[in-house]
C-alpha cells in the first residue's frame, strides 16, 4: 500500500474540505484539550455551544482550577458523562500546581481523564509532535483501507502519519472518517483515497468494521415530584448523576398529587419514562435542599430535573 500517496491525498483533501470548527482556530493546548475531552461521546454540533460557553467562563487552566466543582459541573450540564468534567477540574488543579501545561505525550497522558488518544491529539495538534491518533473514525478508515476487520489500527495510523505536520495529518484522517468514510453508506465516490482502499476495491466497505452487539435495552418508569414552599422548590441529590441535583422521587412523608407532565429520557441502554407530579411534604430529608428560582441557574441541575421543570412551565 502506498502510504506516502495516501498521506499527500489526505492533506490536499483536508485543506479544501476541513470544517471551520472553533478549536481549529487556535494552537492553545488548554483550548484543544477542552475540545478533545468534550468530543468524547459528544457530537461536534452538540459540543460547539458548550465549548464556547465553557471557555468564556474558564478561559485558562488557572480559572478552571480555582473554580468550585459545582460551578464546573453546572457549565457541563447537558453534555453527559460527567466524570469528564470532574477529571478536567482535577487535571486543571494539577497543572496549575505544576506551574505549566504539559508539553509532551507522557506529561499529557499522566493527567486525570487523559488516555492515549487525547494525549496524542493534543500533542500533535498543539505542539506538532509525531503521535498518531486512533479514535472510532480512524479505526474504521484503517480497517477499510487494508480490508481487515482484525487489523492493528494503531499500526496503520502510524504509517499514515505525516511527521512534518502531524496535527494536520491526524485531523485529516479523523475528518475523512467523520465526513466521508461513514459507518453506514460510506461516500466512496468522493473519497480522496478510494483508489488505495482495499475494501473499496473488493466491495466490502459496507461490512467493515463488523457491528458490535448492542446492550439489551432496559425500560424504567419513575415519578418526579415538584414540591414548592414559599417560592422555593425542593431538590434531591440525583440518583443517576453523581454531584447533580434532581427533582425528588417519592419518599416517606411526601404525597404525590396531580400529574404535571410526562417525558422520556435515555441514558446508555436505559430508557426512562418520567411522570412529573405536584407534591407536598411535611418533612424535609436531611440530604435534600430548598432552592429559589434564581439558584436553579447556579447549581448543577440534572437533565431530568431540567426536563421536569420544563413540564411545569409548559403546564
Amino acid at each position: 500500500m502506498d502510504f506516502a500517496a495516501i498521506r499527500k491525498a489526505l492533506a490536499r483533501w483536508y485543506e479544501r474540505n476541513a470544517r471551520d470548527l472553533p478549536w481549529r482556530r487556535t494552537r492553545d493546548p488548554y483550548a484543544i484539550w477542552i475540545s478533545e475531552i468534550m468530543l468524547q461521546q459528544t457530537r461536534v454540533a452538540a459540543a460547539i455551544p458548550y465549548y464556547e460557553r465553557f471557555l468564556a467562563r474558564f478561559p485558562d487552566t488557572a480559572s478552571l482550577a480555582c473554580a468550585a466543582e459545582n460551578e464546573v459541573l453546572a457549565h457541563w450540564s447537558g453534555l453527559g458523562y460527567y466524570s469528564r468534567a470532574r477529571n478536567l477540574h482535577k487535571a486543571a488543579r494539577e497543572i496549575d500546581a505544576a506551574g505549566a501545561f504539559p508539553r509532551d505525550f507522557a506529561g499529557l497522558r499522566a493527567l486525570p481523564g487523559v488516555g492515549d488518544y487525547t494525549a496524542a491529539a493534543v500533542a500533535s495538534i498543539a505542539f506538532g509532535l509525531p503521535h498518531e491518533v486512533v479514535d472510532g473514525n480512524v479505526k474504521r478508515v484503517a480497517i477499510r483501507l487494508v480490508n481487515d476487520a482484525a487489523a492493528d489500527a494503531q499500526a496503520v495510523s502510524a504509517r499514515l502519519l505525516d511527521h512534518k505536520n502531524p496535527g494536520r495529518s491526524n485531523q485529516a484522517l479523523m475528518e475523512l472518517g467523520a465526513l466521508v468514510c461513514a459507518p453506514r453508506d460510506p461516500s466512496c465516490g468522493t473519497c480522496p483515497v478510494a483508489r488505495y482502499c482495499e475494501a473499496h476495491r473488493r466491495g466490502t466497505q459496507a461490512a467493515l468494521p463488523p457491528p458490535r452487539a448492542k446492550a439489551k435495552t432496559v425500560r424504567l418508569e419513575r415519578i418526579l415530584l415538584v414540591i414548592r414552599r414559599r417560592g422555593r422548590i425542593l431538590l434531591a441529590p440525583s440518583p443517576r448523576v453523581q454531584g447533580f441535583w434532581d427533582l425528588p422521587e417519592p419518599f416517606p412523608g411526601a404525597r404525590a398529587g396531580l400529574r404535571i407532565g410526562l417525558f422520556r429520557h435515555t441514558i446508555l441502554n436505559r430508557q426512562y419514562r418520567f411522570e412529573v407530579r405536584a407534591g407536598v411534604t411535611r418533612n424535609t430529608p436531611r440530604r435534600m435542599r430548598w432552592v429559589t428560582g434564581g439558584e436553579l441557574d447556579e447549581i448543577p441541575l440534572s437533565t431530568t430535573a431540567k426536563k421536569g421543570l420544563r413540564c411545569l412551565k409548559e403546564g
